[in-house]
C-alpha cells in the first residue's frame, strides 16, 4: 500500500496534468513564479472578507448584470446581496456553503437546494458556478476539480482553466496593506457562456 503523502501527491499531480493541453494565450506560461506557493498559502488562508463590485453574465439568448451590494465570506459560508436586473427587479440573497444554497427572490420567496449551481439555474437559466466562484475570486483554483494555471510575465496570476471554464484575471488591486494583490477584475467564460466580476471594494471580515 503506498504511503497516504505518495497518494496525494499523485493525485494533486494529476489534477493539473489531465486537463486538455490547448495552447496558452502569447505572453503566458505556466511555469509559476518563484514565491507563488507562498502567495497561493496567504490566498487560501483569507477566507474573511466582505466586498462590493459588479456581476454580468452573458449567455445565449439572455443576459443580466446586478449590484453586488455586500459579499460576505466566512470559511466557506458566503452571503450574497444582490440588487438590479439579477431575477428582475429588487434585491435577492444567495447563502449557503459548498453542497447548498438557500436563494431569496425579490418578492420574499425562498428556496433551498443540495445543488447550488442547479438552483440558480433553475431561477435564472443562468450558469453560475457559485462554489468555485468563491475561490476564483481570491485568484485560486476550486480544491474540488482538475485545473491549470498560467502566469503572466510579470509572475501574476493570468488565467485558470477548471470545471470546463477559461477564468481571465483581467487586473489586480492592493485592496489592502497586509494582503498580496486581489483581482478587482475577473471575466469567466464556457463555450458562449461568460460571467464577469468587477470588485469596487474589499475589506477583511470579523474574523480575519
Amino acid at each position: 500500500m503506498k504511503p497516504l503523502a505518495a497518494i496525494a501527491m499523485s493525485l494533486a499531480l494529476v489534477a493539473c496534468a489531465t486537463l486538455e493541453q490547448e495552447p496558452l494565450p502569447a505572453g503566458l506560461s505556466e511555469q509559476p513564479p518563484a514565491d507563488w506557493p507562498q502567495r497561493q498559502t496567504t490566498l487560501q488562508n483569507f477566507n474573511h472578507w466582505v466586498l462590493t463590485g459588479k456581476l454580468a453574465v452573458r449567455q445565449p439568448g439572455d443576459s443580466g448584470s446586478a449590484v453586488i451590494n455586500r459579499w460576505t465570506q466566512n470559511d466557506e459560508h458566503y452571503e450574497l446581496a444582490l440588487s438590479s436586473s439579477f431575477l428582475g427587479m429588487g434585491s435577492t440573497r444567495l447563502e449557503g456553503s459548498p453542497g447548498f444554497i438557500e436563494l431569496e427572490l425579490p418578492d420574499g420567496e425562498t428556496y433551498a437546494s443540495s445543488d447550488p449551481q442547479g438552483l440558480i439555474y433553475s431561477a435564472t437559466g443562468w450558469e453560475l458556478p457559485i462554489d468555485a466562484l468563491v475561490w476564483w475570486i481570491r485568484g485560486l483554483p476550486s480544491p474540488d476539480g482538475n485545473y491549470r494555471l498560467a502566469f503572466d510575465r510579470e509572475g501574476q496570476l493570468a488565467q485558470v482553466q477548471q470545471k470546463g471554464w477559461t477564468i481571465r484575471y483581467e487586473r489586480w488591486r492592493a485592496f489592502m496593506d497586509d494582503r498580496p494583490e486581489l483581482p478587482a477584475r475577473l471575466t469567466a467564460r464556457k463555450g458562449e457562456k461568460l460571467v464577469r466580476l468587477v470588485v469596487s471594494s474589499w475589506q477583511p471580515g470579523s474574523a480575519d
